[in-house]
């Protein structure tokens, strides 16, 4: 499994073949900043969570050629043996910053910036993404899934329709900094904490002799947590009686309630009305219902519209493979190189705009209103700040005369030091933090960012000097005459 492999040599060819064209030209030791980013957000929504950075720093801990790749390397043919001898003791030396999981972020915006060495700096770009791209892209769908649901628990039930693997573990954890309650993915408890659930699949009824029997077979297992699936021949005529009197023979009897039932197949809405009712007139109105079946936000908000009777969803392949929109879209791009302590800044130009990068090495602020909620992120250089004290003017970077100055705010820098001269300097929270966080972050966006439909367009500003330094390299093509040689500290 990815999650337990050393996954060095996951990377695209041309990051080695570049790797040894740096290393046989002055670029070996040149210190290069990248990027990464995304463009757009899933599903047209507002905003999009940034998660699988505590990923990120496993695998650059892990980070190491053993003599069966050199070997493997050295039999393509192409690569010099100084090169080669470099990756035997290769060990990442350079610093990494980033946005923590759990953090609402914005297309453009750095979620994780690199400076390091060159070949460092480009070998492992693939795997940052890979982990960057999947964990971001399953928590915002999860949480477009939970936000949808009302209040309602959403567990997790994909693992099964998965891309694989990783793709089943990995995107339960994501699912669950996204908001989800819990997964039926069980290693994912085992290896992250995930509260992992279930019951029953209609094999189980299908395996006695009578749906009754296999009803009051699983209470008497499970007397304390009890939720039957009622969909296996028919859910009013039989499953749900048969539930109804599994409680009574069973659970009543022993001073026990009932957890709930659950529906799989058929017009839900009217089904789980139907069922509400005849649960309440058998004096359980306490058993929860819940729902599956291929769902996802747009249906979940259909049929608490059609005023579904669904206390708790299970979500499965739509949220897994995030289905809608099964892409992120992040990007790892050159942002600066820098010699002798002196960073210039590196554009890439497009015909196609959305393409054209923010150069230089950047830091990222959050801007909060006095209520506390988030109003726009500023791009900056570096060696930047924002004042609270001062008066602060926002422009939109391409619409330049729609501005807007702010007096009373405040502000936090985003990105955060996670390795500095390759050694770790951040604290790995706990996945109940990071979802905790994200919860709260979530909670500092208005709800016009927050809707499903036309949501409103968040902010992303360039400081004047970056705007100015940007609009210099487009005038250039891509050339910057003043160079500034200050270091970030």
């Amino acid at each position: 499994m990815i999650t337990e492999q050393n996954c060095t040599m996951l990377c695209d060819f041309y990051q080695l073949t570049m790797g040894n064209g740096y290393y046989n030209t002055r670029h070996a030791d040149r210190i290069a900043y990248f990027d990464v980013f995304f463009r757009k957000v899933p599903d047209g929504g507002g905003y999009a969570i940034c998660a699988g950075l505590e990923q990120v720093i496993n695998y650059i801990q892990g980070l190491h050629f053993t003599d069966d790749d050199i070997q493997y390397l050295r039999g393509k043919k192409i690569f010099s043996e100084g090169f080669l001898e470099y990756l035997r003791d290769f060990k990442f030396t350079g610093d990494i910053w980033a946005v923590p999981e759990g953090t609402p972020v914005f297309p453009s915006e750095p979620l994780l910036t690199v400076r390091a060495p060159a070949i460092q700096a480009q070998l492992i770009e693939t795997m940052l993404l890979l982990l960057i791209n999947h964990q971001s892209l399953i928590a915002t769908k999860a949480n477009r899934i939970v936000r949808a649901a009302q209040g309602r628990a959403i567990s997790e039930f994909g693992s099964r329709r998965a891309q694989g693997a990783s793709g089943a573990v990995l995107g339960a954890r994501a699912a669950y900094i996204g908001g989800c309650a819990g997964t039926a993915c069980v290693i994912a408890d085992e290896l992250y904490g995930v509260p992992a659930t279930g019951t029953m699949a209609h094999s189980w009824v299908q395996m006695f002799d009578s749906e009754l029997e296999a009803f009051e077979s699983y209470c008497r297992t499970y007397p304390d947590t009890s939720t039957l699936l009622v969909d296996t021949y028919n859910v009013l005529k039989s499953g749900v009686p048969n539930a109804i009197k599994a409680f009574d023979n069973v659970l009543k009897p022993l001073g026990k309630r009932p957890c709930g039932i659950r529906l799989d197949s058929g017009d839900i809405a009217y089904l789980s009305r139907e069922a509400r009712k005849m649960l309440d007139e058998a004096g359980y109105p306490d058993c929860k219902i819940v729902a599956s079946n291929s769902l996802d936000e747009r249906i979940i908000s259909d049929l608490l519209r059609q005023g579904a009777a669904i206390d708790l969803f299970g979500v499965g392949e739509r949220l897994i493979t995030a289905s809608s929109e099964p892409v992120f879209g992040g990007v790892y791009k050159l942002a600066a190189v820098e010699e002798n302590g002196v960073i210039t800044p590196k554009i890439k130009i497009s015909e196609n705009v959305s393409k054209i990068t923010n150069p230089h090495f950047k830091k990222l602020y959050r801007i909060y209103e006095s209520n506390g909620k988030a109003i726009a992120d500023q791009l900056c250089v570096y060696d930047e700040t924002i004042d609270p004290a001062k008066p602060l003017t926002l422009f939109d970077p391409d619409f330049t005369w729609k501005k807007k100055t702010l007096t009373d705010f405040t502000v936090r820098e985003l990105q955060v030091p996670v390795f500095k001269n390759g050694e770790l300097v951040y604290d790995k929270p706990s996945l109940q933090e990071i979802r905790s966080y994200c919860e709260q972050q979530i909670d500092t966006l208005w709800d016009e960012v927050l809707r499903f439909e036309n949501p409103h367009n968040y902010y992303v500003d360039l400081s004047r000097k970056l705007w100015d330094i940007k609009h210099e390299l487009l005038d250039n093509g891509g050339v910057l005459r003043a160079r500034d040689g200050r270091e970030r500290s």
